[in-house]
């Protein structure tokens, strides 16, 4: 274990917090997936679940070992580069997507020869999110004008979010909200910040008025959006809000201990109590103690990320631990607001913790990436401490030089001056 621990680098309170929500999400998507297992294959064999979230999490795991192990520079070039790739894939998603679980939104594209499903907006936001600290970190070198950062940054920032927005509203509005964020942290005059906000405002308000008017080309996407604006505010019962009314009832029944491990009763009612709602399960079995512990892990975490771009020497080191690490923590966030219903229903799962494939692989690439960001002012303080051992050990060497060198010169003088040396007695 020792011999593990030592292999991995970087902040280790982020390793420790990771490897926590991983281990503990076992009992949660174990316990919920049992609704899957019956209405899904009518076997009720949960342990299938099990093993599969158990292969999600092995792989996360070597994806971060693997991807903290490579120079956090390397990045900066790759988002330019991969992000046209990802274009090409948010266009096919888009037009050939496939549609899981009755989505009426082509969200995934299927990997040939694998079978896996793979939601390419995951990809996309984390590359969008390199690139916008790459941009950021160029412009402490040269003035920003808004008709330069017009094209060299915002039409990336519109063309990457306006491919995810048709199919999926909230996840790209949840880009470009972090996308602001990263900008702000990062500098970027505030007047121009709300010149593109209002930009975007009107292209979302004409892709709006363009799908009523063809209602055809993106079939039922506004009635989708209108129908959940509409449910989290409206009070009066409705067949719609179903998944919100179930996830407050399992958090209801949970009180301050939770029903206990395994015993949620909601699960068995709940759509995607195993992702979407994984949090309402978590609070029905642990309760209040088990829901706020939660939430107190991922603050941590967030702390820790702003430790690490603090410690961080380089600008592009520090925007990239924010530009990856705080959409982990919002997300985290949305969810958990979501489940309580402080949020409308959005889709966003929590990471770390909810089942799935690709989502939990592109967190573990963000979590990657800024390891490798801890790591290298890990390898920088080793060096420093190397260095001062060298200078220590080799002062101890010249002491002990100039020491010998002192001892040698006395013990000359006084074999020169002994008072009973036959030959000064004759001189004398």
């Amino acid at each position: 274990m020792k011999q593990l621990i030592s292999r991995l680098h970087g902040d280790k309170v982020i390793w420790a917090l990771v490897v926590f929500l991983a281990v503990f999400s076992f009992m949660p998507v174990f316990s919920a997936s049992s609704n899957l297992a019956y209405t899904r294959h009518g076997s009720g064999n949960v342990l299938t679940y099990l093993v599969k979230h158990a292969l999600h999490i092995t792989v996360g795991f070597f994806i971060i070992y693997k991807v903290h192990k490579v120079p956090f520079h390397y990045f900066r070039r790759l988002s330019l580069i991969i992000l046209p790739i990802v274009w090409v894939l948010l266009l096919y998603t888009l037009i050939r997507g496939n549609v899981i679980e009755g989505a009426n939104a082509s969200r995934w594209i299927q990997i040939p020869f694998i079978g896996i499903s793979f939601q390419t907006s995951a990809l996309a936001a984390i590359v969008l999110y390199v690139f916008v600290a790459r941009y950021l970190t160029k412009t402490r070198e040269t003035p920003v004008t808004f008709k330069n950062s017009l094209f060299e940054l915002w039409l990336y920032v519109f063309i990457t979010v306006g491919l995810i927005f048709p199919a999926n509203f909230s996840t790209a509005a949840l880009i470009f909200l972090m996308v602001l964020m990263i900008v702000f942290i990062g500098k970027y005059p505030f007047k121009y910040i709300a010149m593109i906000l209002g930009l975007a405002v009107a292209a979302a308000s004409f892709f709006i008025l363009l799908v009523v008017a063809f209602p055809k080309a993106f079939p039922n996407r506004v009635d989708t959006w209108k129908s959940r604006v509409e449910n989290f505010t409206s009070d009066k019962p409705n067949e719609n809000n179903y998944q919100i009314d179930n996830a407050k009832m399992a958090i209801a029944s949970g009180r301050i201990y939770g029903l206990g491990p395994g015993k949620s009763v909601q699960k068995n009612f709940l759509p995607q109590s195993s992702s979407d709602f994984i949090y309402a399960i978590i609070v029905e079995e642990y309760g209040l103690i088990g829901g706020l512990s939660i939430l107190f892990l991922y603050v941590l975490l967030l702390f820790r990320f702003v430790v690490a771009s603090h410690k961080a020497t380089t600008l592009f080191g520090k925007l990239l631990v924010i530009s990856l690490g705080f959409p982990i923590v919002f997300q985290a966030m949305i969810n958990m607001a979501v489940a309580v219903e402080l949020l409308p229903v959005t889709g966003q799962t929590l990471p770390l913790v909810s089942s799935g494939g690709t989502s939990l692989w592109m967190t573990c690439i963000a979590i990657g990436i800024i390891l490798s960001v801890t790591k290298k002012e890990e390898e920088i303080a080793q060096e420093e401490a190397d260095k001062k051992r060298r200078d220590e050990a080799l002062q101890r060497l010249i002491d002990q030089q100039i020491l010998a060198e002192e001892e040698a010169e006395r013990a000359q003088n006084d074999g020169n001056d002994e008072p009973n040396n036959p030959l000064n007695t004759v001189m004398n």
